[in-house]
């Protein structure tokens, strides 16, 4: 539970550096630079710590609703990775190849592997099941009265938003996006933070008298 807010902060910030840092193009010039692995490679470490954060919360709130939220999360996070980890150093290993030796119709492998029915299906509900477990979270804390109602909403709406942010017209947008993760898991992170210096106040302030 101690380590709960700082991994909250910690994620939301992973999932600001990913678009931020991730080139808005899918070229193989964008695809085959260390901004694209690195821009990933915070995502697949923020979709790691969601799930133990939701695993902090359940330990705080000891409800059957918080487990259920980690456990949708852990599932969520598990069938995400493995399309994030192609898309990270696959992709990239493909786009080098084709800038290397002059073959740009390699990229079409890109493409392949993105639309690949299986690979896509598991990733959209990987994904699908990350938001569902983040509104659990947040419902679990609305209902808890030890932690701040809305402080679990925005990150959950992010997470809820993680799929349509893909669609988006403007790159910008999906900076926007992370942004407001990373709000919602900075604030979070701040009500749980209060919320276990006030049990420890009230803690402390109790009188325990003996004969």
């Amino acid at each position: 539970m101690k380590l709960t807010p700082a991994t909250y902060a910690v994620t939301g910030l992973l999932f600001l550096i990913y678009p931020a840092v991730r080139p808005s193009g899918d070229d193989a010039a964008a695809i085959s630079s260390t901004a694209w692995v690195l821009g990933h490679l915070a995502a697949m470490i923020g979709f790691v710590l969601l799930g133990l954060a939701a695993l902090g919360v359940h330990q705080l709130l000891k409800d059957r609703l918080s487990l259920r939220a980690a456990v949708v999360t852990w599932i969520g996070a598990g069938l995400t990775l493995p399309y994030y980890g192609a898309e990270d150093f696959g992709l990239n290993v493909i786009a080098e190849r084709a800038l290397r030796d002059g073959t740009p119709e390699l990229m079409e492998l890109a493409g392949e592997f993105r639309y690949d029915a299986l690979a896509a299906t598991m990733f959209a509900i990987g994904l699908g099941l990350l938001g569902i477990g983040a509104i659990m979270t947040a419902v679990a804390v609305w209902r808890s009265g030890t932690v701040s109602r809305w402080s679990a909403v925005p990150l959950a709406v992010g997470f809820a938003l993680f799929i349509p942010q893909f669609f988006a017209p403007l790159y910008g947008l999906r900076v926007a996006h992370g942004a407001l993760i990373a709000i919602g898991g900075l604030w979070l992170a701040f009500a749980l933070t209060r919320s276990h210096v006030a049990t420890r106040a009230e803690a402390g302030g109790k009188v325990t008298v003996t004969a």
